[in-house]
């Protein structure tokens, strides 16, 4: 209902008047005829114009959404041409305006931060008492007490300004400095002795802020100066009580031009009954009564008023047992509401991890949601970029950290093949398991010099970022950026650019010294990378993103984004207790008393505004769902004690309880589809070569040997900061095959123990080089020297017995013919042996013992050494394997049986199963468990789900 006492009055200049309106979706249209009426009343021709133009009022709304509303509105009120006001947010307005006479540059808020910052980071009591271990864990110390210092500032500002000018008597009476005294004398007195410290640091911080560029009060500065220069007259349209420093412009501009004050009546009679019953903290009186110092019974309140308890229709309750199933109601009556012709949809998002989960779910039936509570910034991708760069840089080139770099959709855009490119990386770095460091990087890729020269090129930009650089110097840093084909990216994606904007608005550009105001002095304030590194992060932590949405007919949205606005329907998610009313944060320093009486928001005003919030959104709309999970983690999660207050009023009336809201969710029946052993028909995938490790695979399960030689989808190798069992086996053939060439080409004697000498030798200067870069290969060398002289007797024993070495480490390769197409076998053969009688035999190193390797060859588990018989250019007439581990302080081999034979039946199955692959033959995974185990496809096939 609009009160009409302002318009039966007519509306002179210098005056400042009130109009209420009753939170309704009439809303915005008795706005539209409130400013009709007043501009009629204020001067315009009725006759001539008939309140259509409006084009003399100024009018000031919350955010531009609002402007919208209220033109659609006197659209509907005035049907045909009328010509509307001007309507604009106070901040949009404030920044076309040119700064206040004699303003000293305004810094942004980063540099104000930083330079408190640097301040605090110079006193170490600070960091005692508030536990910071590095600088840098004074940074959100001092975000906190700018944002106090900003409160302050907003608070008591307006008070400093008029008390300037009163007179001298008077400015003493109301000093700032006695009021912030009178407030800490709230505080019991053990409590100003624990926080003397603090409350002093916030005082000295608020002053030196005040007395600086503080941005804050530069705009207050300008508000007073278009107030003073006012010459139309103002509506302002808000459903919060202006802040301090608002009401100070109102009343300047008040007194030179009219203005009106537009905002919701919050009285007895303006408020649904039920409401004004269950939450009497909404009634304005009750307000007033609960700011004074004497005692309030709100039963006694309305004991006089003879209320008939009545709920406006539309409300009702969805009680869900799980997170899921809350989503899953709430995506389910969305969908109800738009199929009935609901145009104009609000999920309001007090619970966001259930939120979300509706509008993936939403998404998922194609149905777009405009997302007006944003993300941080730090979680898209495009901040990840960043973050990733800043792990490059501060590791050093650390492999995983630059991999991830690399990997970056952002990162080198531009570069052709660049996929192929970095695998080529990734590849080499994990087969030499370099760890990081750029020098060894690079030295790694020597092989591949277009991917030595990418890392190359990262190595150069991350050197930029050594040494102490002003916030300035860091921003010209991002340079880098560009260097590494990330600008163009970056501003490619909406969120990107956000990102590289909000690099940019760090530090203010450097301007020119004005005569008679001094400059500030944080552009020679000097920073390291951790600092500015956790600037950024703080930064992208503290701004959302919002994505652009074409489609509005849903739009998600926090509670106190519904002010003043009307929808179809809105689903509200989260009305538990821990969630409605909002967890309310921890405010440091200053008790709620101490609040009070600096004129500071309480955790009560809080929680009042936003019960108030609540109640318009319910009267707002026709249609409102409050949902909660009734359940979580097995135990009851009850309603919000608002909601309880509600239920409770109306049970005690008599009134109906409020409906309980349940979607219906439509079943669908599924055809099963059993699962079964996966058994894939691949002729044109053979492969054209074949090793012994592959043909093992064959044997071992013919899906594993489909999957990993045939599709290729083999796993990287590991990145480990210990050495494993295969590195010392590598290691193990370096240093044999180099011993045996220097016995054989050097014709060392046959002396145990100068060849012990001569192994002991060679093994240490391998390993040498192997600690230096990685100590715990130290443990492997010490249980290498245990085996060196029993090796050495072993090999000398089997040279009296006439076999003599004669090479090691040989690649071979073997074509076999198939009936269609031929496979060539390939491999490299450890070790080849000769007697006098020119028989050979083929010699493969193990780091077992005897014992494993004997069981190896009994249970035919492995074709390794007939398969090395096949590759060899001659007749090999002997196999056995070695064993490198002691057994009773010696070593010894084993050999294998029925050599001959075994190469026979090892190539008549090599080609009757590639032979059987070209003929489409199913390649079955059925591998045996003690092999599927250990299997790195076990998740492609699947096995156990059938």
């Amino acid at each position: 209902m609009l009160h009409t006492s302002l318009l039966q009055t007519s509306f002179h200049a210098s005056s400042l008047q009130s109009l209420t309106i009753r939170p309704s979706p009439a809303f915005w249209p008795e706005v539209a005829q409130a400013l009709s009426s007043a501009c009629i009343e204020g001067g315009a021709d009725s006759r001539t114009y008939s309140g259509r133009d409006l084009s003399r009022w100024r009018v000031l709304v919350p955010a531009f959404g609002h402007a919208r509303l209220l033109k659609t509105a006197l659209g509907a009120m005035l049907p045909g041409a009328f010509i509307p006001p001007r309507i604009n947010t106070l901040a949009a307005l404030l920044q076309t305006l040119p700064p206040a006479l004699n303003a000293p540059a305004v810094s942004s808020a980063s540099e104000r931060l930083m330079r408190l910052y640097a301040e605090l980071r110079q006193h170490a009591w600070l960091k005692k008492i508030f536990s910071a271990r590095r600088n840098t864990d004074l940074l959100p110390l001092a975000q906190t007490l700018l944002a106090l210092s900003d409160e302050l500032t907003q608070a008591l500002l307006p008070s400093i300004r008029e008390m300037a000018l009163q007179e001298p008597s008077l400015r003493e009476a109301g000093d700032i400095a006695q009021r912030w005294q009178a407030a800490l004398e709230q505080l019991t007195p053990s409590s100003r002795q624990l926080l003397s410290d603090e409350t002093q640091l916030v005082w000295s911080i608020w002053k030196s802020q005040l007395d600086g560029d503080d941005g804050l009060a530069m705009r207050f500065d300008q508000m007073l100066q278009f107030a003073e220069q006012a010459d139309s007259p103002l509506a302002w349209i808000s459903s919060v009580e202006p802040e301090p420093m608002e009401r100070a412009f109102l009343a300047a501009y008040a007194r030179r031009q009219p203005v009106l004050q537009i905002s919701l009546d919050w009285g007895a009679d303006a408020v649904a009954s039920a409401y004004a019953t269950a939450w009497p903290e909404l009634i304005a009186a009750c307000n007033d009564l609960a700011e004074s110092k004497a005692p309030v019974h709100f039963d006694d309140l309305f004991a006089s008023a003879e209320f008939n308890v009545r709920l406006p229709a539309g409300i009702a309750l969805c009680a869900a047992q799980s997170i899921e199933d809350e989503a899953v109601q709430g995506a389910q009556t969305i969908l109800d509401w738009l199929h009935a012709g609901k145009n104009q949809l609000a999920i309001v998002a007090q619970d966001r991890v259930v939120a979300r989960r509706i509008r993936a779910l939403l998404e998922r039936a194609q149905v777009h949601v405009s997302d007006e509570t944003g993300w941080k910034l730090s979680t898209t991708r495009a901040a990840s970029a960043i973050a990733a760069w800043f792990d490059v840089v501060t590791q050093r080139g650390e492999t995983t950290a630059l991999l991830d770099f690399l990997k970056s959709p952002f990162v080198l855009a531009d570069l052709p093949d660049k996929s192929a490119h970095v695998m080529a990386i990734e590849i080499a770095l994990r087969r030499a398991n370099v760890l990081g460091e750029w020098n060894s990087v690079i030295y790694a890729l020597a092989d591949n010099p277009p991917a030595q020269q990418i890392v190359s090129l990262l190595a150069q930009q991350a050197a930029i970022y050594a040494g102490r650089k002003t916030l300035r110097g860091w921003i010209n840093a991002a340079t880098a950026l560009q260097a590494l084909g990330m600008e163009h990216a970056l501003n490619a994606d909406p969120a990107g650019e956000q990102v590289l904007q909000m690099l940019q608005n760090i530090a203010s550009e450097p301007s020119e010294q004005v005569e008679g105001i001094a400059q500030s002095s944080s552009a020679d304030v000097l920073f390291s990378f951790p600092e500015w590194r956790a600037l950024v992060n703080l930064q992208m932590d503290e701004t959302s993103f919002i994505s652009a949405a074409p489609d509005r007919r849903v739009v998600m949205l926090p509670l106190n984004g519904a002010r003043l606005r009307h929808f179809d329907a809105v689903l509200l998610v989260g009305a538990d207790s821990s969630h409605l009313p909002s967890q309310p944060q921890e405010t440091l320093f200053f008790a709620n008393t101490v609040r009070r009486e600096l004129d500071l928001a309480t955790r009560e005003s809080r929680q009042r505004q936003q019960m108030r919030d609540l109640a318009e959104l319910l009267a707002m709309s026709p249609t409102v769902v409050l949902s909660w999970q009734a359940h979580q983690d097995g135990e009851p999660n009850p309603v919000s004690p608002w909601i309880e207050r509600l239920e409770l009023t109306l049970a005690r009336s008599g009134a109906a309880a409020l409906p309980r809201h349940r979607a219906l969710i439509t079943e669908r029946s599924l055809q099963p589809m059993p699962s079964a052993m996966p058994a894939p028909i691949a002729s044109t995938l053979r492969p054209d070569r074949l090793s012994a490790s592959g043909y093992n695979s064959f044997v071992a399960c013919p899906y594993q040997f489909f999957a990993t030689r045939m599709l290729r989808l083999t796993t990287l190798d590991e990145l480990s900061d210990l050495p494993e069992k295969r590195d010392y086996g590598g290691w193990l053939h370096q240093i044999l095959e180099t011993y045996h060439n220097t016995v054989r080409d050097q014709a060392v004697r046959n002396d145990p123990v100068e060849r012990v000498a001569l192994l002991a030798d060679i093994s240490k200067q391998l390993f040498d080089k192997v600690i230096a870069k990685n100590a715990a290969a130290l443990g492997y060398y010490a249980r290498w020297q245990k085996v060196i002289s029993a090796y050495v007797t072993w090999a000398c024993e089997r040279e009296v017995n006439g076999w003599n070495f004669v090479l090691g480490e040989q690649a071979y390769e073997k074509i076999l013919p198939l009936n269609t197409g031929v496979i060539t076998l390939h491999g490299r053969v450890d070790r080849i042996d000769e007697n006098a009688a020119g028989e050979r035999a083929v010699l493969d190193y193990k780091s077992n013992s005897v014992a494993v390797l004997n069981k190896k060859l009994k249970d035919h588990e492995d074709h390794q050494l007939a398969f090395y018989g096949l590759l060899s250019d001659v007749s090999v007439d002997a196999a056995l394997y070695v064993a490198l581990e002691t057994t009773k302080e010696k070593i010894g081999d084993v050999a294998a049986q029925d050599y001959a034979q075994a190469q026979e039946k090892l190539e008549a199955h090599i080609k009757g199963t590639m032979q059987a692959i070209s003929d489409s033959a199913p390649l079955p995974a059925n591998g045996i468990e003690s092999i599927c185990q250990y299997c790195d496809v076990r998740g492609l096939c699947r096995k156990g789900a059938w």
